[in-house]
């Protein structure tokens, strides 16, 4: 599991922050699951894991000058199944 997310750069980069997991794809940043973020020192941790997520994020998309005003997002093939 790497220890930074380069944001849009491969489809292969996933994290696991408590109960949240963070894929990166090359077109999305795709997060989901549960985080509870509790006023502690571990809970301190996640919301920074979190925030440098999302500022690498941010970051990105501001570095795009091609960016466009929205994206459609395909769902998977359904193939026959072989067996």
């Amino acid at each position: 599991m790497p220890t930074a997310l380069m944001a849009y750069e491969n489809e292969t980069d996933s994290l696991t922050i408590g109960g949240i997991t963070v894929e990166n794809r090359l077109d999305r940043i795709s997060i989901y699951g549960s985080l509870d973020i509790t006023k502690d020192k571990e809970g301190l941790e996640y919301a920074l894991k979190l925030k440098r997520i999302i500022d690498a994020s941010v970051d990105a998309l501001k570095r795009d000058k091609s960016l466009p005003e929205h994206i459609e997002i395909l769902g998977p093939d359904t193939v026959e199944n072989p067996f």
